[in-house]
């Protein structure tokens, strides 16, 4: 019998790799993690705002690659000024360790990096002291100058940091600072190399990310599922760091995705990890960011939606949506992640099923629109919004949470 040929086996795809081309691991064990804790307690210390303690354990474990420390005075100019670092690659949002600078450390020290909770986060090499130029910072978050009205949160945040920033690498000691606290959420903080390793396990080669800092309502359920269908998995992957005063805390909303996808979701093509990041609300740039370290953990694509981490009415509906486009064109030091940008979805009582405007056509009073103010009210008082626009279950975390305030 003639020898039977057997066709090749098709290589297995890799996963998207980190931005820059490497993931950064700058987290110390073993002996150098106990080599950094005794030399920490002779350095000079600087205590950490919440926001910088969430960059150190961001940059820690590659969710910011390439980035190894905070930015010095060219990365940050050409952030602002560009959206890139120095080195030609893209980068929104300056990721800066600001300081009083009468208690500023001297180029060549190393530094002791406090948590607010006191915890030993890091230590760093001081490459770098520069004056923070605030008001040059604070106008990221705005299209025009002429748009700060002094009330947009992350630019005054911005506003009210030290006047000296510190650059450098760091060498991270502690990751997760708070590994009793409500809402360290050990068993879900994954870090990049912990992701990627979980989709190689799952088989998955193309994941969709879905960002959010809210619970996740049926439109979201919507374009989350529209984005599982081309794609081998779906992370949902809650911002769980520093948010402004009046956001649901973390721990409810994990319990809001955690019954959702239980009743909802297929659990074997959907994953839940948490990102300690903190919120900027810095719109069509912050979406950028998100899309970088989605791109870090492994994910392929990365669903920006209407409003993509904007606040208040500083930026238009689908300005992330443009910016992501110009960024994600395959030029050298951009993005390789894959945006899928959707329109307003919402229930149609007509067509019976969730539609966008490229989907079914407008009906006046057809579709259900809910705004927050009224759905904060229904939850205060212990009802449930319409299922059309909000699973019960997810409801019912809602209200318990609301009544108890």
């Amino acid at each position: 019998m003639p020898a039977t040929t057997q066709a090749p086996m098709t290589p297995k795809k890799a996963l998207i790799e980190a931005h820059g081309g490497t993931l950064v691991d700058q987290v110390a064990t073993g002996a150098r993690r106990d080599e950094l804790i005794n030399e920490a307690k002779g350095l000079p210390r600087v205590d950490l705002s919440m926001k910088q303690s969430c960059d150190v354990e961001m940059i820690g474990m590659g969710a910011f690659s390439p980035l190894d420390g905070f930015m010095g005075s060219a990365d940050v100019k050409g952030v602002i000024e560009d959206m890139r670092l120095s080195n030609g690659s893209r980068w929104p949002i300056p990721i800066t360790l600001s300081v009083d600078g009468a208690k500023a450390p001297k180029v060549g020290e190393r530094v002791a990096l406090y948590a607010p909770n006191g915890t030993l986060q890091a230590v760093m090499t001081i490459e770098e002291v520069f004056p923070h130029d605030r008001e040059a910072e604070a106008t990221i978050f705005f299209n025009n100058p002429g748009d700060d009205d002094g009330q947009h949160p992350g630019a005054e945040a911005v506003k009210k940091e030290g006047d000296t920033c510190l650059a450098g690498p760091i060498e991270v000691v502690t990751l997760c600072v708070d590994p009793d606290g409500p809402e360290a959420f050990l068993d879900k903080r994954l870090t990049p190399a912990q992701t990627r390793e979980a989709f190689e396990k799952k088989g998955w080669t193309t994941v969709s990310a879905f960002q959010t800092r809210n619970p996740i309502h049926r439109a979201h359920e919507y374009l989350c599922k529209c984005a599982q269908e081309i794609t081998d998995g779906l992370l949902i992957h809650p911002l769980v760091g520093e948010t402004k005063p009046g956001d649901i805390p973390a721990d409810v909303r994990m319990e809001c995705y955690e019954v959702l996808v239980d009743e909802y979701f297929n659990k074997d093509r959907t994953m839940i990890t948490v990102m300690p990041a903190a919120m900027r609300y810095a719109g069509p740039r912050e979406a950028i960011l998100h899309a970088i370290v989605r791109q870090n953990y492994g994910c392929s694509h990365f669903i920006v939606g209407r409003d993509h981490a904007g606040v208040g009415n500083y930026y238009g509906t689908y300005d992330a949506q443009t910016l992501v486009d110009e960024v994600t064109t395959g030029a050298e030091g951009d993005l390789k992640i894959t945006p899928l940008k959707f329109e307003h979805a919402a229930w149609s009582h007509k067509a019976q099923g969730m539609v966008s405007g490229k989907t079914f056509p407008k009906i006046e009073g057809d579709q259900v629109f809910l705004s927050g103010t009224k759905v904060r009210d229904m939850l205060a008082a212990g009802q449930r919004p319409p299922q059309e626009f909000s699973r019960p279950e997810v409801a019912d975390v809602l209200i318990k949470w609301a009544t108890k305030k």
